[in-house]
């Protein structure tokens, strides 16, 4: 091994894990060390991710007994888990025993939803089954990096793509009192949201040039959003969430509406959101409207807002298999390892996708 860190990332053929391979390729100090799928071990990773193929070169899927027995050997490594949710967190569990009876010391952080719930029945009450480890559930906290300087948890659990979009525009208002507590949220995905496995949702002939809505005012989402604008903003808040269908690949848009406490114009509300995020990185307050082609495939997140005086509306854009899921999970995994909040991860959008 190198000076760097050796990485290891979970659940290997999707969407996410091949975002999280372009990223840890790519960082100036982390080294891919092992990429697990039990479903195709031993298969070239090339295989799922040709677009990678170049970097990659012979690098091959690995078991979970291999991954195991690797992090057990690492004194120190970084471990992400882009498996699916209800798997992931029986995953990185037995993946820690392991650390844990040989002495060594993995930073995990999970972009699943296995762990961004503080209990297990919080959990269940969302996905309908049992946590796979809930005695680790104490081991993770969950929330945008931007709202949370530090983690007091060994690992972190990444919020979903909807949420950090929502969260991003939300947060601010109830943190520095500008709204009233419930908030009308509309969101536009891309079918990557979706994951790999086509689905008539995701198919694309049924998807083209259409745009509806999906699973309105109860989405798994909202609690997974109420719990972290709660945690980051002091306030308990109502979110009726509509997300809808977009006929692009990649790309979150959101709209957050909410009632003024007090009257505001669209130049105040745009200076407080500067105020609030003054010092982030990733996020970017814009005077005009948010687009998608000046963020996909980036980690930046830009927002916008307009103001009558009586009703506010916070426009926000993500990339959702970015900062929505591998570059906020790196984002998060920077800092657990010491490393500068920004590597790796400062690459503009390409535009034009």
């Amino acid at each position: 091994m190198s000076a760097r860190i050796p990485t290891l990332v979970l659940g290997g053929t999707g969407y996410v894990a091949g975002e999280v391979i372009r990223l840890v390729l790519g960082h100036p100090e982390l080294e891919l060390a092992g990429v697990l799928s039990d479903s195709q071990p031993g298969e070239p990773v090339c295989k799922a991710f040709p677009h990678l193929a170049a970097v990659l070169g012979d690098t091959r899927f690995q078991s979970q007994a291999d991954i195991e027995r690797l992090v057990a050997t690492l004194p120190r490594s970084a471990v992400f888990s882009a498996a699916p949710h209800g798997v992931s967190a029986a995953l990185i569990d037995a993946l820690l025993r392991a650390a844990e009876a040989a002495g060594t010391r993995p930073s995990v952080v999970d972009i699943s939803a296995d762990y961004r719930y503080s209990t297990p029945e919080a959990y269940a009450a969302v996905y309908k089954h049992a946590h796979g480890a809930p005695a680790r559930l104490a081991d993770f906290s969950c929330a945008v990096p931007e709202h949370l300087g530090r983690a007091p948890t060994p690992h972190v659990a990444h919020p979903g793509c909807f949420a950090t979009a929502t969260l991003l525009a939300a947060v601010p208002l109830l943190a520095m009192g500008l709204v009233k507590p419930t908030l009308f949220v509309s969101g536009v995905t891309g079918s990557t949201g979706s994951g790999r496995k086509p689905v008539d949702g995701t198919h694309h002939p049924t998807r083209h040039s259409d745009l509806y809505s999906y699973n309105a005012l109860v989405h798994r989402h909202i609690p997974e959003i109420t719990a972290c604008a709660a945690a980051a903003s002091g306030i308990t808040a109502d979110f009726a969430f509509v997300p809808h269908s977009g006929p692009f690949a990649r790309g979150i848009h959101v709209t957050v509406q909410a009632q003024l406490e007090a009257p505001l114009d669209t130049a105040g509300v745009l200076a407080k959101l500067r105020e609030y995020y003054e010092g982030a990185p990733f996020v970017r307050v814009l005077d005009q409207a948010p687009r998608l082609k000046d963020i996909v495939a980036s980690n930046y997140a830009h927002l916008s807002a307009a103001a009558n005086g009586r009703t506010v509306a916070v426009m926000s854009v993500v990339d959702n298999l970015n900062k929505g899921a591998a570059g906020g999970a790196m984002q998060w995994m920077n800092r657990l390892l010491g490393l500068p909040e920004t590597a790796g991860l400062t690459a503009p959008a390409p535009g034009w996708t």
